[in-house]
Order: C-alpha cells, then structure tokens, then sequence
C-alpha cells in the first residue's frame, strides 16, 4: 500500500521531517523529528515538534511509530517529547549501542547510562518489516555515516537519512566516530538497486540548486547525476573523494548536545539538584 506523505522543514537544521500515514486506517508514523535548539541560549523549543503534532491531530491519526533514521548529529530529537504528548513507539537501528558505547566514553557518561539500546523501545533489524496500518515497512541498513544508519521502504518510498542529499549535494560525511566511507559506498549501492522510480526521501537540504522538490530524488537521479557517486564512479574514487571532502568539512554546530540527547531517544538530561538540567562539553575532542 502507498503510504500519504506530508513532509515538514525545519530551517534552523535545514532537516526534513515526515509524517507517513495509512489515511484509510487513520494510522501514522513520525520520522526524525526536531526539537529545536538554540546553542547561544542553551534554550530548547518544541515549535516544529508541535506542527507535526497538530497534524496527527488534524487528520484524526493514531500515532504508531516515531522512527530515527539514525543518530542524528545537527539536531536534537523530538523523539521523547512527541511520545509524552501522543503516544507512539521510538524505534531505531540496532546498531545504536555501538554509538551509544563510543559517546558514552566521550562524555563519560555514568554507570545509570546503559549502552546497548534500551532506551528506544523498538530496535530493528536489517530486513525486518513492520505495519502502519496496512502500510508494510521494509528496514535496511545503510551504515557507513554511522554504524546505525537504517533506511524504510514502504512501497516505492524509501526514507534514507542522512545517506544520500540530493544529486548536486552528494552524500553523507564519514569522519565522525564510527564513519565508514568504504560501508557507505556498499550501502548505497544496495540503495541504487531498487527500481530506477523508487522515490528517496530526504532527511537534509543544504540547497544548490532550483528545484521545487527538494525533498525527493529517485534511484535513477542518484545514479545519473550524483556529484559522488553515479554511474562510472568506483569504490576507491569514491572513498578517495569523501575522505578528501571530510577533511574540508567543519563539525555541525550542534554535535556536541545532539548526541548526548539523541543516543538517549531524545530525552534531556536529568536536572541536577538546582533543578537545572546540563550538557557536557569535551574540550579539544571533536575536529
């Protein structure tokens, strides 16, 4: 079944979200939501949160699923706040512990944080599928940007993360702890073999050039005019080239509390006894 696609920009991270619903089932999943952030402040805000709220609302939908294609290091998560206000399961990849155990030791977390994923309540699987509705949602993972990189297919949607941008942008980073270039490039070959009209949802636009639809590309879009990786280019260019582009590339402004909130599904710190609450920052670590 096709699923009804909404999708909702944040400006701020330059992030896509989505709302994917079964309209007949009156079934709906959330996919990377944004809790807004301001890194001067330290203020958090949950407008964008509350737009993709109010949808479900509007469209009288039962929210399911919230699902994080990876975790993300340019935002923080909406992911906890919108399961307080409506519900909705947290899911991710299973890999997410190997994220969580390499940040844990940069942020030297304490014994209360356990790293093997217990803070989402569903970790898929490679290949596994699941419902929205009568919606069936296919799992891949597509590690090489993290360890825990998954994408969704759902008919001939595919949701990809942070994986591929649109063609004149060209792909994921790899140099942040647990980058694979070399992963990527298997991964998104195993993106590019679905049929050439299967639409790629965006998680990011960075924007380059005119397009209306900066939020989809297709298979045969990718491999016809993708700067890093269409057709004609191999392995070794293209591991030659990202790691030549990481090298170039600054750290995201918001990695550092990014991380420390979404490898907990999105939930804030605890607040000290000030009734404050606190993120860490590592000095000289990142860069």
């Amino acid at each position: 079944m096709k699923p009804t696609i909404q999708p909702f920009y944040d400006n701020d991270s330059s992030t896509f979200s989505y709302v994917v619903s079964d309209s007949k089932q009156k079934k709906g999943a959330i996919i990377d939501p944004v809790l807004g952030y301001d890194f001067r402040s330290g203020k958090t805000n949950t407008s964008g949160a509350d737009e993709l709220i109010q949808y479900i609302q509007k469209n009288q939908l039962q929210l399911d699923w919230i699902l994080e294609t990876h975790v993300h290091a340019d935002h923080l998560s909406a992911a906890h706040y919108i399961k307080r206000q409506i519900g909705g399961k947290i899911a991710i990849g299973s890999q997410v512990s190997s994220v969580q155990k390499t940040f844990k030791s940069i942020f030297d977390m304490d014994e209360t944080f356990i790293a093997d994923g217990r803070q989402f309540d569903r970790l898929l699987k490679d290949n596994e599928c699941f419902q929205i509705g009568d919606i069936t949602v296919t799992t891949l993972n597509t590690p090489g940007h993290t360890p825990a990189c998954i994408s969704y297919l759902m008919d001939d949607a595919i949701f990809i993360g942070d994986t591929l941008f649109m063609p004149d942008y060209g792909t994921a980073r790899c140099d942040f702890p647990g980058g694979d270039a070399q992963l990527l490039y298997h991964s998104i070959q195993r993106i590019l073999k679905l049929p050439d009209d299967t639409k790629l949802y965006m998680c990011h636009d960075y924007g380059t050039e005119n397009s209306s639809d900066r939020f989809i590309s297709t298979v045969k879009k990718q491999k016809e005019d993708n700067i890093h990786i269409k057709n004609g280019i191999n392995e070794k260019e293209f591991i030659t080239l990202r790691h030549k582009r990481d090298h170039q590339l600054a750290m995201p402004n918001l990695i550092i509390p990014s991380v420390q909130v979404n490898i907990q599904a999105g939930q804030l710190p605890d607040a000290h006894n000030n009734g404050i609450q606190y993120l860490k920052i590592p000095l000289n670590t990142f860069g």
